[in-house]
Order: structure tokens, then C-alpha cells, then sequence
């Protein structure tokens, strides 16, 4: 019954395919999401005041994963400024960090 053209016998069968052919990549954006979520949670409980400094023993001993990172800032003098969504981190002398929450203007 149906089209002609149809694939899947019913709708439970098109999900299970392709939640079945889906499967993979969805643990696995579903683990780098959690990761970086849980690098922003860290961010924000070190800085509450919006700017701050930390030092790399501290966020490591919290979880913190410095190869996950939503997007990064260069500055107009060469500084890069890494952010997990809108909590930013920018690398200092001695494995010290300098944490910044981004600011959005509204015009």
C-alpha cells in the first residue's frame, strides 16, 4: 500500500534505519557537546565576576579539556582568545589563564 516509490514498509521502519545509519555520529557529537558544556560549567564557576585569572593546575583538576573549544578571538595584537559558547580563556605567562565572559552589544 501506499507510493509506488516508497522505501520503507512503515514510519517505525524508516526511524529504526535511520536512526540505526545515524547512530555513530550522534554519540559522538553527543559526547563532544557534553564536553564542552561541561568546559563552559568550569569557566563560569571560576569566573563569576566575568573577568578573571586561573591557573592551569586548577582547571585541569576540574575537568577542564583544553582541546575542546567552541570558537576563537584574535586580537587586533595577536592575541587569541579561546571561548566554550560565550566563557573565553586567554593564555598567560606560566601556565596562568585570564578569564573573560563575552560581552554582546546590542545596538
Amino acid at each position: 500500500m501506499g507510493r509506488s516509490d516508497k522505501k520503507f514498509c512503515t514510519d517505525q521502519c524508516r526511524s529504526a534505519y535511520n536512526n540505526r545509519l545515524n547512530s555513530d555520529s550522534n554519540n559522538i557529537m553527543r559526547n563532544i557537546n557534553n564536553t564542552l558544556r561541561k568546559n563552559r560549567r568550569i569557566l563560569l564557576e571560576a569566573n563569576p565576576e566575568g573577568k578573571g585569572k586561573i591557573s592551569r593546575e586548577q582547571l585541569v583538576k576540574r575537568g577542564f579539556k583544553f582541546d575542546y573549544f567552541t570558537n576563537l578571538y584574535q586580537t587586533k595584537n595577536g592575541h587569541t582568545y579561546y571561548f566554550c559558547y560565550d566563557q573565553g580563556y586567554l593564555p598567560l605567562d606560566r601556565d596562568w589563564y585570564a578569564l573573560v565572559k563575552r560581552q554582546e552589544y546590542i545596538h
